[in-house]
């Protein structure tokens, strides 16, 4: 899709900072990260939202998750993790292609505050 961002992250028509890629997976940093490690982990085909990323390719979404597990490992995240999905504008998705995003590198209670 000509207007998405990540479809245009994925052609290499829009720079990022890319830590993970595979044949259909690609992981790169949030440029406004919300901790030490944010990196947005996306499939290279475009899915608008996670409940339609499991509904047309649940094997898709298998290696998306792989990915997430392989980012967090190479990251350093041992000691743990959040990976989120927003879906849907009530969700709080502004991007509408499925991605995680993998937050680390410092406590990370919840609730927050």
């Amino acid at each position: 899709m000509s207007d998405c961002l990540f479809c245009r992250i994925v052609s290499g028509e829009i720079p990022a900072t890319i830590v993970h890629e595979t044949d259909r997976v690609l992981a790169f940093r949030d440029i406004t990260p919300q901790a030490p490690v944010h990196v947005v982990v996306i499939p290279k085909d475009h899915h608008v939202d996670v409940s339609a990323l499991a509904a047309t390719d649940p094997a898709l979404a298998g290696e998306l998750l792989a990915a997430v597990a392989d980012v967090a490992r190479s990251e350093g995240l041992e000691r743990g993790f959040r990976t989120v999905f927003n879906s849907g504008a009530d969700g709080g998705q502004s991007v509408f292609h499925v991605h995680a995003h993998v937050l680390g590198g410092r406590g990370l209670a919840w609730p927050p505050g």
